[in-house]
């Protein structure tokens, strides 16, 4: 597991809650959808290193 994928992984997530929220209230779609697109990139991310420690726990 590498903390520092997870800890980038999370702020990318909070990162892109933001801009979402940001998106809603300027009523701006682009970065709305900035947003829920960089919050998809942390999903995907969580779900490699998530992955990630399941072959490792196999291989041991």
């Amino acid at each position: 597991m590498s903390i520092e994928n997870r800890v980038e992984a999370v702020a990318k997530n909070i990162e892109g809650k933001i801009q979402e929220v940001v998106g809603e209230v300027t009523g701006n779609p682009n970065d709305k959808a900035e947003g829920k697109a960089k919050q998809a990139e942390a999903q995907v991310r969580h779900i490699a290193e998530n992955l990630k420690d399941e072959v490792k726990k196999t291989l041991n």
